[in-house]
């Protein structure tokens, strides 16, 4: 696939179901993320890959964050937050591990992001669907630590990855642009 095609035709799915990526199929779209612009070549990027059983991990995860936001969450919110862990057969946290110093922390997340985006372009590259979400999970210092993340550190996207099993509508965005 052409880069600017790919770019163009890049939605995020509705739905996704197995097949995943498979192990090396996986690795280029990490390696993909890898690929990002870095201020300062700190390389703040970290990847969880939660697949099969360990999903359930995450799920757990998810569903204490709730229970610790809404101590009264009824059980059926406490099982669709788990239930979110399982929306595809494999979910990559991208999380930036920031470093003190000279390169601000935005730039920081920033790259992590960009990350991210070339993650779900790499994926879609493949024939695969990506979705990029995030939620209350990605600000718990638990789930963080799941991650081997720090307080400190940021979750910014959890990458669901998949065979696309319903797209989502291509929407096309308007240009805002200001010429000078």
């Amino acid at each position: 696939m052409e880069l600017l095609e790919g770019i163009g035709t890049r939605t995020s799915p509705l739905k996704l179901s197995e097949p995943a990526p498979s192990a090396e199929q996986l690795e280029q779209i990490i390696r993909a993320g890898t690929r990002a612009p870095d201020h300062g070549r700190l390389r703040p990027w970290r990847f969880t890959v939660f697949e099969g059983t360990a999903r359930e991990k995450l799920g757990d995860a998810m569903a204490n964050c709730l229970r610790s936001r809404v101590p009264n969450s009824p059980q059926e919110h406490l099982d669709a937050e788990r239930a979110k862990a399982m929306r595809a057969p494999v979910i990559v946290v991208v999380g930036a591990k920031i470093s003190k110093g000279k390169i601000p922390e935005i730039e920081q997340v920033s790259a992590a992001a960009a990350a991210s985006q070339n993650m779900l372009l790499a994926a879609h590259a493949l024939g695969f669907g990506a979705m990029w979400k995030t939620g209350a999970a990605a600000y718990d210092p638990a789930v963080k630590a799941l991650c081997g993340l720090a307080p400190e550190d940021h979750i910014v996207a959890i990458v669901y990855l998949g065979t696309v099993a319903s797209p989502g509508p291509l929407v096309e965005a308007p240009l805002d642009i200001k010429r000078l």
